[in-house]
């Protein structure tokens, strides 16, 4: 018996690879399903940021993953969500990095209406108990806008109907934003339209609308789910600008309707209730003119005619003054009379009371000087009264001045004011010998840098006729030359040489060996 026995049960059955395995699989499975629908609901669905959208389709029984890439879910009008009932087209193949099959969908779309409106209203349900659909938000529209922005799409007749609508009723500035009114940048156009709108500034280069009207015409479920869709209905909800939905024919509703301010039946309503029609309007002036005038008219006739009504009940002026008139003179007759009287009567009092004699004045002064002898006898106990309260109060007020309070005082501030000269001091000296300390630092620098310093270290300076000498030419022509060391300078030639300490020359560059 050999040591490693070979294993009989393999036989001749073929080895294979995962990869091959798979591979054989995917064959199998793609040229069985190459091309199958499938009527499922919905379940989990996943949208990264690749734009590919993954999805479950699912029955009571089984689940099967779906793929859609992403030019295939850009495509696509109505957007897949969960729970939505669908038919899905495509072909079967496999992932084999997670040995799974799956559905590659080339298209997409509700089963029948019912789950489409079955979808729309749960939608409308959540919207509406979030309360973008109340009454109570929505505003009226102005009268007469100066500027109305259109959200549709350019090349319609829908825009065509608005502007030959608004033309014949009163003309106003119309401000197009164009959209796709259909497909999937439908919803995020419009959304995108409205909020630009009411981003614009009041009074700026690009006038603010009054009024926006969001319009297209008529279509299927389909054509007007783009006005279904959440971003346009919270979009319309938070628009600042009053906003008129005319989305389709009277008998379509999308959920734009419900979140708008009003809804129009036709594009060419939404016109009809932006604007007044400017001829009614001026007819309606010019009658309420017409009606002012005659008012007017009948006001002042009345009026008149009452004036004239009082005036006849009137007397007349020379009626009112006969009465005065005559009392006027009456009382001008008796005047001269009773000016008589009164000058006698007069005349008679004075006599009775006698002529002026010296006594009546001697006894008058007399009167009065003892009222004043009287009044000066109580003026003196007075005065004195009134002194001894001043003094008094002098006395309280100066018992509260005492001197140790000042003292105390004079000696806290002259101890303050010590402390204030010892700490002026200490700062002045304290700045004296940092200046000093700079003072010094400067001057070893000074002397670092000097030529001096270099002199220390074996160089010299030669000078020569009045100048320093910088090369052997100069040298050689020289009548005589000097030579700075650090400890003097030393004469070659044109007389005898000079030792000791040299003068500090004037500052000038020279020549270092």
């Amino acid at each position: 018996m050999d040591l490693i026995d070979d294993d009989a049960s393999a036989g001749n059955t073929p080895e294979f690879s995962v990869s091959e395995l798979s591979g054989a699989v995917k064959r199998i499975i793609e040229g069985e399903f190459g091309h199958v629908r499938v009527r499922a609901e919905v379940g989990r669905v996943s949208r990264p940021r690749s734009g590919h959208v993954y999805l479950d389709l699912k029955d009571d029984r089984s689940v099967i993953s779906g793929v859609m890439w992403k030019g295939v879910a850009a495509r696509q009008q109505t957007p897949v969500e969960e729970g939505m009932e669908v038919i899905a087209t495509g072909r079967l193949t496999t992932f084999p990095g997670q040995s799974k099959y799956q559905i590659v969908i080339e298209e997409i779309r509700p089963a029948g209406m019912g789950a489409l409106m079955a979808m729309l209203e749960k939608r409308r349900a959540a919207l509406q108990a979030e309360g973008l659909f109340d009454a109570g938000r929505k505003r009226p529209l102005p009268y007469l806008p100066e500027v109305i922005g259109v959200v549709t799409s350019p090349s319609g007749a829908v825009i065509r109907d608005i502007l030959h609508r608004l033309r014949d009723r009163f003309p106003r500035k119309v401000l197009i934003w164009p959209v796709a009114v259909q497909g999937a940048a439908c919803a995020a156009d419009v959304a995108r339209a409205i909020e630009g709108f009411n981003r614009l500034s009041p009074g700026g280069a690009l006038p603010r609308p009054d009024l926006l009207i969001v319009a297209r015409g008529g279509g299927s479920v389909e054509d007007l789910w783009g006005f279904n869709e959440e971003i346009v209905v919270r979009a319309a909800a938070a628009s600042a600008i009053p906003l008129i939905s005319a989305v389709g024919h009277e008998t379509d509703t999308t959920l734009i309707d419900h979140a708008a301010d009003r809804r129009a039946p036709t594009p060419t309503a939404a016109a009809e209730m932006a604007v007044p029609v400017r001829l009614e309007l001026a007819a309606w002036v010019g009658d309420v003119q017409a009606r002012m005038a005659r008012a007017m008219g009948q006001r002042n006739d009345t009026r008149r005619q009452r004036l004239r009504d009082l005036g006849r009940a009137l007397p007349r002026p020379d009626e009112l003054l006969q009465g005065p008139r005559q009392r006027l003179d009456v009382l001008a007759d008796r005047l001269p009379a009773a000016l008589s009287r009164g000058v006698d009567r007069r005349r008679l009092r004075l006599s009775e009371r006698g002529t002026l004699r010296p006594g009546l004045l001697t006894r008058a002064i007399a009167a009065e000087r003892s009222r004043l002898n009287d009044r000066a006898h109580r003026l003196s106990p007075c005065l004195s009264r009134l002194i001894a309260n001043r003094r008094q109060a002098f006395a309280q007020q100066a018992a509260r001045l005492r001197p140790q309070v000042l003292a105390r005082d004079v000696a806290q501030h002259r101890a303050k004011l010590d402390d204030l000269s010892r700490c002026l001091d200490e700062a002045q000296a304290a700045r004296l010998a940092e200046a000093r300390r700079k003072l010094d630092a400067l001057d070893r620098l000074r002397e670092t840098l000097g030529y001096r310093e270099t002199l220390r270290r074996g160089y010299a300076v030669v000078r020569g006729d009045g100048g320093v000498v910088t090369n052997k030419a100069a040298a050689e022509n020289a009548t005589a030359l000097e030579i700075e060391f650090h400890d003097g300078r030393l004469k070659i030639g044109g007389g005898a040489p000079r030792r000791g300490p040299a003068r500090a020359p004037k500052p000038e560059q020279g020549s270092l060996f």
